[in-house]
């Protein structure tokens, strides 16, 4: 940078002149220069690559050791845990969060952390990290205990990178001095974020550095604002723990405090109060009402009236107790939702208003309030309830069913989240309502399972509805029909004289071609099915998945090999993402078809997925509808080559299999999630493209399993007997 020209060059040899400039440089996390703190498998707790290390680490298994309990290192440690490692923190300060939490609290998070077994070890001072080979094998503490460790995670603090500035000769001091008007020591030079210090605080959390945008965008444009510090609340994104510090609890003098305490519930309040008005709170094990001490305390509001029943919270201001949507009503305009993204009440509802909002995943997208730790999700659906009145249909929020409280995607989350990998595991962890669930719920929490532990669930057939539980269609004669999977519609006369042949040998009455051009027969006595599907076994068929709520067929015109209008070869790509994806579960019935020529003969474009082939490469599109709803699909994009085709259809099932709730088919999935949003992970993101392509790719190994030879070979044989006929067997 020249502050004299007025420009900066970049490391490529970029140069522009400005007028103004911002640094926003961020920070670095701090590594104690201990003996060993370079070993491979020392990691540091910052950004999305420091995760992904430390989730490849967790494969292997073994002990993590945590350095630091404070939120990061807390955070780390959970989701280490949650990995399968065994966990170790050791935190120099007597209690953990000391600078969050008092020593109460402090007390209550420990007991929490080492009943999910994680061991915590205060007071502990590191002094050496060991190694082998050059790879971490332990942590020396200072009083000559040692604990081995296959990794050790950094997460002590973080430091201002101040050193541009530093070398412009601007003033620095921990961070980038600024002053209220955000400008550095150069009146046209500004900073903002961890970078800065302000006022001599610098700040580590986001909320404070969405406040200083405001100001140095209203400086930019001519405006006044000044930045005049700010003041922070945290919460612990840890599952399970309820915790929310706001402001200074430290004890004094001019102070008095406000205390609950409910041991047996694991409940802990304090309220830190300085000439009736609050300057901190702490609550651990109920949260609810701490947005609401959080505004008090930014304002500074006088609480000598409500001093008695203050610590009960909002809903007993000294008068009658408030239902949670009079509660949130009665919060101002500027009281802050979301505290991750530092939306305040206000933008919310100007949002709801002015952008025809309807629902929790639109106000994500439009505001950011609720899309980080989503621990504010419920007072925003209060608030698209209170804006938008009877027309607010929350369908997105309603509970899986009445055996939970629970929402799909909160059922996923914890899935994930608490590592439960059966039916059983699922409701007794989540608290589930009834003794073994319901229709409703054991299909969902099955696919679930399926889709988030491939390797590790045994699909539970008995959770299936009737059509999947025996791999074919009831019918209202209570026969069933089955349809053979001809790859991209394809078949030939060895098939057809099969077809022909079992047909007549179990006299099936009905024989029908179906609009996915496959052959559907139909009439078949339950018992009869194994047989038919050994005798169509041994001809080359598996099952077509006409059942399935997953991946059905792939509808192909016949392209270049004989139509004078086509572009590509549509059947062979066809037959090639079919081998590919079939057997794969998804939320709901899956079908695709490949066109080749923008005529359109094989109807990709009502289809859930459909690739049009054109003369410069393929035309993805996605989220079609041709039954209850109809509806056109939405383009996804235009890749070049039938591999782009592969990567491009799988991620997007992937993503829809990760994201989808059970039974919602694709283009309710997208209208939920955003058609944008879609493009922007599976089109434009490389990094995520891929992942959700590996993901799906090791998923199959377990799926692409035939299930009518499966049955044919015996299994879950009792299926096909008549009742009379296991009756009988019964009493033999």
């Amino acid at each position: 940078m020249d502050r004299n020209r007025k420009r900066v060059t970049s490391a490529t040899g970029i140069s522009a002149d400005y007028d103004k400039l911002v640094i926003a440089t961020g920070s670095n996390p701090f590594i104690i220069p201990i003996p060993g703190h370079d070993l491979e498998g020392v990691l540091v707790y910052r950004d999305l690559d420091d995760v992904e290390r430390m989730l490849a680490a967790a494969d292997a298994g073994g002990r993590a050791v945590v350095i630091g309990g404070g939120l990061l290192g807390l955070e780390a440690a959970a989701g280490l845990k949650e990995q399968g490692m065994e966990v170790t923190v050791l935190h120099l300060m007597s209690t953990l969060m000391e600078r969050q939490l008092d020593p109460a609290a402090g007390y209550l998070l420990e007991r929490a952390f080492e009943e999910r077994g994680i061991e915590v070890v205060t007071q502990a001072n590191s002094s050496e990290i060991l190694g082998r080979d050059g790879q971490v094998s332990g942590v020396r503490l200072e009083d000559g205990t040692e604990i081995d460790a296959a990794i050790v995670v950094m997460a002590i603090g973080i430091r201002p990178s101040a050193k541009l500035a530093e070398n412009l000769g601007l003033k620095v001091g921990r961070g980038v001095v600024v002053g209220d008007d955000m400008r550095t020591s150069d009146p046209d030079i500004f900073a903002l974020g961890e970078c800065v210090e302000h006022r001599g605080q610098c700040y580590g959390l986001v909320a404070p550095l969405y406040e200083m945008a405001g100001v140095l965008a209203d400086q930019l444009v001519g405006g006044e604002s000044l930045y005049t510090g700010s003041v922070t609340a945290t919460k612990l994104k840890v599952t399970g723990i309820d915790l929310y510090s706001a402001g200074d609890f430290a004890e004094g003098e001019d102070r008095e405090e406000i205390v609950l305490r409910d041991a047996a519930a694991g409940i802990y309040k304090r309220l830190v109060l300085r000439d009736n008005r609050i300057i901190g709170a702490v609550l651990y094990g109920e949260t609810g009402d701490g947005p609401w001490f959080f505004d008090l305390l930014k304002k500074q509001l006088d609480i000598a009236e409500m001093r008695e029943t203050l610590i009960f919270g909002q809903a007993y201001q000294g008068g009658p107790p408030l239902d949670p949507m009079a509660a949130v009503a009665a919060l101002p305009d500027d009281a802050e939702i979301c505290g991750c993204n530092g939306v305040c009440k206000s933008k919310i509802v100007e949002s709801i208003t002015d952008l025809g909002l309807s629902g929790l995943d639109e106000v994500r997208t439009h505001t950011k309030a609720s899309a980080s730790c989503g621990t504010c999700s419920g007072l925003v659906e209060q608030l698209l309830g209170l804006t938008l009145g009877d027309s607010y249909s929350p369908a997105a929020v309603l509970p899986l069913c009445a055996c939970t409280d629970l929402g799909h995607d909160e059922v996923r989350r914890l899935i994930k989240a608490k590592a439960l990998k059966s039916i059983p595991a699922v409701m007794q962890e989540l608290e589930w309502k009834s003794s073994c669930g319901c229709a409703k719920c054991r299909p969902a929490l099955n696919y679930y399972l399926v889709s988030d532990w491939p390797d590790e669930y045994a699909d539970d057939y008995q959770s299936r509805f009737i059509n999947e539980r025996v791999h074919a269609n009831i019918q209202k004669d209570g026969t069933y029909s089955i349809v053979p999977r001809m790859w991209g519609g394809m078949t030939s006369s060895r098939e057809l004289r099969a077809i022909a042949d079992v047909v007549d040998k179990f006299a099936i009455p009905a024989v029908k071609v179906t609009g996915g051009q496959r052959i559907d027969m139909l009439g078949i006595e339950k018992e009869d099915l194994p047989a038919v599907w050994a005798d169509l076994g041994k001809a080359g068929f598996v099952s077509g998945h006409a059942y399935a709520k997953g991946v059905r067929t792939v509808k192909t015109c016949v392209g270049t090999d004989w139509c004078r209008f086509g572009t590509q070869d549509s059947t062979g790509l066809g037959i090639r993402i079919e081998k590919f994806v079939w057997g794969s579960w998804t939320p709901a019935k899956l079908k695709m078809a490949v066109s080749g020529c923008p005529r359109n003969c094989s109807e990709a474009t009502c289809k859930d997925i459909g690739v049009i082939c054109v003369e410069s490469g393929f035309e993805i599109h996605f989220a079609g509808a041709a039954g209850l709803d109809i509806k056109g699909t939405e383009v996804l994009g235009l890749v070049k080559t039938e591999d782009e085709v592969l990567e491009h259809i799988v991620a997007l099932v992937q993503m829809y299999r990760e994201q989808g709730h059970y039974l919602e088919r694709i283009y309710k999935w997208a209208a939920r999630i955003g058609v944008e949003e879609i493009r922007r992970q599976i089109l434009n993101d490389t990094d995520r493209r891929e992942a959700y392509f590996d993901r799906f790719v090791f998923s199959q190994k377990f799926a692409q399993v035939d299930p009518w030879s499966e049955r044919v070979s015996g299994l879950d044989k009792h299926e096909f007997k008549p009742m009379a006929t296991l009756s009988l067997e019964a009493a033999e």
